[in-house]
């Protein structure tokens, strides 16, 4: 299982996801809401959450997609999916902390990844939604 905004979905995505799908039989990608993109970075993403799951369906790299609710408890996916496994991005921060808490103080034996990052002065996000904005 992996966690992120995906609002424009580049060549890194794409290897964040072969990446994650190495260490299991399938892949589930959840895909922020606007209101939590919000929240965290300071703006809306560019693309809808609709958007941004259609679009990564459209790669046919991952097994399901599914989207994260607005406000609401953040590990209550995972709780209901119960992962085995969970990539992180290398540059991943937010929402790292209480997901290592939630693990320790859980009976789940869920084991955390950190994906390697994929030329990432080029393939950023924030760096590619600022030269857009330019």
């Amino acid at each position: 299982m992996v966690f992120g905004t995906f609002d424009i979905l580049h060549l890194g995505h794409l290897d964040f996801f072969r990446q994650a799908k190495e260490h299991g039989d399938q892949l589930t990608v959840v895909v922020a809401h606007d209101e939590t993109v919000k929240t965290i970075k300071g703006e809306y993403p560019i693309h809808k959450q609709t958007e941004r799951m259609a679009e990564i369906e459209k790669q046919g790299i991952v097994d399901e997609v599914i989207a994260a609710q607005s406000g609401g408890d953040k590990l209550q996916i995972i709780r209901e999916r119960q992962p085995a496994i969970i990539c992180l991005g290398y540059d991943q921060r937010k929402f790292v902390g209480e997901l290592e808490r939630y693990i320790k103080g859980s009976n789940q034996n869920i084991k955390i990844i950190r994906a390697r990052s994929y030329k990432p002065e080029i393939y950023k996000s924030s760096k590619l939604i600022k030269k857009i904005k330019i």
